[in-house]
């Protein structure tokens, strides 16, 4: 039984040598080879499509709600240390709609921070919003601090607030941005998943394409027909399914492609640049020093953001119209304050009507906030767009692929058959 064996594999394997040499073992090894090819095709080329579906439906379900999460965050802080520098100038018991202002701020980063830390999947993300978590009560104690010292007229209050503003600049705003930059990426990444072209796909059909022109050479010579009418139909279909892949790669590109995204990423900068030029405005009044140190950081973030709107929105935009009154606004506190009208200065900064450079913040504040969520949900619509393009592309290749195998092997069978 043991000599048998090993004799019967090695007279299998002669007789398999020798029939591949022959013209139906050429034909069939042909047949098998496209076939197989064309199959591994179909199945390659829907699932790199159907992974773009699924990059769509992640960037529209997660990724984009964690940048949009991320930037909120970002703003919120900034504009609760903005807040709570204003509310410290009102002296006393501030204003109702400070106060308020102040706490929503503190309410919206709150939220943000727990859908952020809902999201948070690496080890990175996680370290961020841990010291964004621990460090944010230390930095609303510092703000009492300054709040209750403040109320009795203690001037160590704005020793508080200088440390509280310090902490948030320093430290909490940092590790939100750097937040915010990963979110960014990582929609990036995803946009750029549901852009590409799938390499691996695309080359398999050209190969597939290579693999049947070769095909029908070979067949040629077997069978003395010019032309199968199996092989052409695949390659019809293979070049079909290959038009499909470019067609739907191009039209997600272009869905995607409208600058929304970068836009958004420009409104939001310009906002928090807003805001920290706002937060400077009003320390320098609370320091009561030599104004020429901020008011260099004042006018660099000033200079950014206007050099941002310019670019984004038009010169007679709400937000255009208020950056101008809250600059005019910046240059009647300093005046006031460099000729000694202190109080005239910090009326001049707090003032929440007509000229004063709280309402033409608030206004500039609130127009940014109206196009940064006008952005984000062309942002959403472009994703959206680019995954209506990509719907039925797995289940179409795949198809055209099957009917191409199909094809191969109704064309390929009966030249076989001729030599059986």
């Amino acid at each position: 039984m043991r000599s048998r064996l090993p004799a019967t594999m090695r007279n299998a394997a002669q007789w398999t040598r020798r029939f591949a040499r022959t013209a139906p073992g050429v034909i069939g090894a042909v047949g098998a080879a496209l076939a197989l090819l064309a199959l591994i095709a179909g199945l390659v080329s829907a699932n790199a499509q159907s992974a773009k579906i699924s990059r769509h439906d992640t960037a529209l379900a997660h990724t984009e709600p964690l940048a949009n999460a991320a930037q909120r965050l970002y703003v919120a802080l900034s504009t609760a240390d903005a807040a709570a520098s204003t509310a410290y100038l009102s002296g006393g018991v501030e204003s109702h709609e400070v106060r308020t202002r102040y706490e929503n701020a503190l309410t919206d980063a709150a939220a943000a921070l727990a859908e952020a830390t809902t999201g948070a999947s690496d080890t990175r993300t996680r370290e961020i919003l841990g010291k964004i978590s621990a460090e944010l009560p230390t930095y609303t104690g510092y703000v009492e601090d300054a709040r209750a010292n403040n109320r009795q007229g203690l001037p160590v209050g704005s020793a508080y607030l200088r440390q509280a503003s310090a902490l948030m600049q320093g430290s909490i705003l940092k590790n939100a941005g750097e937040l915010q930059t990963i979110r960014l990426n990582q929609l990036h990444g995803d946009q750029d998943a549901i852009t590409g072209l799938p390499l691996w796909a695309s080359g398999l059909l050209v190969l597939l394409l290579a693999a049947c022109g070769a095909g029908s050479w070979v067949l040629l010579r077997r069978t003395n027909r010019w032309v199968n009418a199996g092989v052409v139909t695949a390659a019809g279909l293979t070049v079909l399914a290959l038009l499909w892949i470019l067609a739907t790669t191009i039209a997600a590109s272009e869905a995607i492609d409208t600058g929304a995204t970068a836009r958004f990423e420009k409104l939001a900068q310009a906002r928090i640049l807003a805001q920290q030029a706002r937060t400077e405005e009003t320390l320098q009044l609370i320091t009561r020093g030599n104004l020429d140190a901020s008011e260099q950081r004042f006018a660099a973030s000033s200079d950014q953001l206007r050099a941002d709107l310019t670019g984004l929105l038009r010169a007679d935009s709400p937000a255009s119209k208020a950056f101008s009154g809250w600059q005019d606004g910046h240059r009647k506190e300093v005046a006031a304050y460099l000729s000694n009208n202190y109080r005239g200065a910090v009326d001049q900064s707090i003032k929440a009507d007509g000229t004063g450079s709280a309402a033409q913040f608030t206004a500039l504040d609130e127009a940014l906030k109206a196009e940064l969520e006008r952005t984000r949900q062309e942002v959403r619509d472009d994703v959206n767009t680019a995954g209506n393009a990509l719907t039925l592309s797995p289940i179409g290749t795949l198809a055209l692929l099957l009917a191409a195998t199909a094809a191969i092997v109704i064309g390929v069978w009966p030249r076989l058959k001729e030599f059986l």
